[in-house]
């Protein structure tokens, strides 16, 4: 969807060129920045792959009275890939780090309600990790703190792990065009709604945006970005230290990340908000946005976030 937002851009060490976007609602004019930098700031972070129109029922609610910003993963978006090929968890991290500090800088100094989807749960706890006052609240939407590990608890499992995904890698240009000839076919979305992994309220439309972004990507950009993500260690001990207020949100038909799993996050952190949306997938924030957009708007207003 077009959204009213200024894009911005910003340099990591190796060269890579980060983008984030301020999203502007009804503000115009040369001023909106600065119109703008008073009000309460959110950043969201989403999953790998994932398009920006996940994010759509979220903007159309919070644009209206908040500072909001989001913000492309190297080799998405509008962000360049990376010329030394970083794409570990570490590199997200660093770089959200720097989006967060920048989005300060054009603000009035405040950090912002980090709001994560999917894979950006992950990166908003290591930076939790890394610099929490940086984060002075969380949402987490279906994501986990850990990736799936074949490994299976078994000694030296990740180093083979990471043996096989590299090893992997050179098929990854090979493979590609069959992938993207699949996601661009008709049989794409009916698959998507067989397998389970959509549910009946999937918008097509926002589906197929989806997977033409997926098309748009570099392939090896992707598969090295997914390698950094299952190679890195879980981020599980963060949860222990989390200070912040703090929401959770799952959903019941969630293949990617099982209800169980985010079930476990909230038994770390009891005093959460938690939500558990029903009848929607790993796709919940289009297949129930208003939804989550009201919980979310909820969860502001009640910590004072």
């Amino acid at each position: 969807m077009p959204y009213r937002r200024h894009t911005h851009y910003l340099s990591a060490p190796d060269g890579t060129r980060i983008a984030y976007h301020t999203h502007t609602g009804d503000a115009s004019g040369n001023d909106t920045e600065r119109a703008l930098a008073t009000r309460s700031p959110v950043l969201l972070t989403n999953g790998i792959s994932t398009t920006e129109n996940f994010w759509r029922f979220l903007v159309a609610d919070l644009e209206r009275d908040h500072r909001l910003v989001h913000w492309d993963y190297r080799g998405h978006g509008l962000s360049s890939t990376s010329p030394t090929e970083d794409y570990a968890l570490r590199a997200q991290v660093e770089d959200l780090e720097r989006v967060t500090e920048a989005m300060m800088a054009l603000g009035d100094g405040r950090p912002p309600h980090h709001v994560a989807f999917s894979m950006g749960v992950r990166v908003v706890l290591e930076l939790y990790r890394r610099r929490p006052e940086l984060v002075p609240a969380v949402t987490l939407i279906a994501g986990s703190p850990a990736t799936p590990n074949p490994s299976l608890g078994v000694p030296r499992g990740r180093l083979r792990l990471s043996q096989v995904l590299e090893g992997l890698t050179p098929l990854v240009p090979r493979t590609a065009p069959l992938v993207h000839a699949f996601m661009g076919s008709a049989l794409a979305y009916p698959f998507g709604r067989a397998t389970g992994l959509l549910r009946a309220r999937a918008p097509r439309a926002d589906i197929l945006e989806f997977m033409a972004g997926v098309r748009r990507m570099d392939p090896r950009a992707f598969w090295l970005m997914f390698r950094g993500l299952l190679e890195a260690p879980p981020s599980w001990d963060v949860l222990q230290e989390l200070r912040v207020p703090t929401q959770i949100i799952a959903a019941t038909h969630d293949l990617f990340v099982p209800l169980r799993e985010m079930e476990r996050m909230h038994a770390l952190l009891p005093g959460a908000d938690w939500l558990v949306v029903e009848d929607a997938g790993h796709a919940g924030l289009l297949e129930a946005g208003d939804e989550i957009a009201a919980r979310v708007r909820a969860f502001r207003r009640a910590r004072g976030v």
